[in-house]
């Protein structure tokens, strides 16, 4: 598992299969890349005409977990390619079904953390529906979850969380287990340290419109940049300063905000 002896099997097996290897975590990467394509493509069919603003009802459970899941796949996966990449190369190609489950294990972490949302949410809808509309505490609670999401970027839980999702190698040599099994406990440790990362930056998508697609894609953008950007505390501060700026301009101006749909008469029940 080590630089050398990948050296020794190389000079061993030939060129042949290294290429082979190569040829198929390239396809693996390019697999991921079109799911997460044809998930943004499915995910702006199914919200079209559903955005309501902050807090936008979630409907039922089992079409919010199916949204979700696809949701995740499209947001996430760009992402997490290099380590899944990474994951395949270490068990050169001996276990084929070790990435898939990998991955499956990843998105299993964050259909768990989906339905946690969602029984939140459900369990706040006893709320009278006149209890906190927008203009007396709704853009109030929107702009406390926005500046909340900035001031976490900036704390210890966050770094450390970030740490594991920045360092794929580090993550996966920390945290190996053998077989297709081992994979999916892999993955859903991976995506449980991406749930402590970014669970603030889905927090800010739920006050800025979770059924909208364009801030789907701002989310993503801002989860991509903490995860791949090499100058790590420019991007976690400029995060930061984004979500705190954008939690003002909602208790303040939300008008000002583009793409911003804001309840007219609606109920802040989430």
């Amino acid at each position: 598992m080590t630089a050398a002896s990948d050296r020794r099997s190389a000079v061993e097996d030939g060129p042949r299969p290294a290429l082979a290897a190569s040829r198929t975590r390239l396809g693996l990467v390019l697999s991921l890349f079109v799911l997460a394509g044809l998930g943004w493509w499915w995910t702006a069919g199914q919200m079209r005409g559903m955005d309501d603003g902050p807090w936008t009802a979630l409907g039922g459970l089992g079409w919010f977990v199916l949204v979700w899941l696809v949701m995740m796949a499209a947001m996430m996966f760009p992402s997490i390619a290099p380590t899944v990449a990474l994951y395949s190369r270490m068990t050169k190609g001996r276990i084929r079904l070790a990435p898939p489950m990998f991955t499956a294990g990843y998105l299993l972490t964050w259909t768990a953390a989906g339905v946690v949302a969602w029984m939140i949410a459900a369990a706040t809808r006893w709320i009278p529906a006149d209890a906190v509309p927008w203009e007396q505490g709704g853009r109030v609670l929107a702009s406390a979850a926005l500046i909340a999401a900035g001031a976490y970027q900036l704390t210890p839980l966050k770094n450390v969380c970030l740490t594991r999702c920045r360092s794929p190698l580090g993550f996966l040599l920390g945290s190996w287990r053998d077989g297709p099994i081992g994979g999916l406990g892999m993955g859903a440790k991976l995506g449980g340290w991406c749930v402590g990362c970014c669970w603030a930056l889905m927090l800010a998508l739920f006050a800025l419109g979770i059924m909208s697609i364009a801030w789907m894609a701002f989310v993503a953008a801002l989860i991509a940049i903490e995860k791949i950007l090499p100058w790590r505390a420019v991007a976690n501060y400029g995060i930061a300063v984004v979500l705190v700026t954008l939690g003002v301009l909602v208790l303040v101006a939300p008008a000002a905000i583009p793409g911003l749909t804001i309840p007219a008469g609606q109920t802040m029940v989430m």
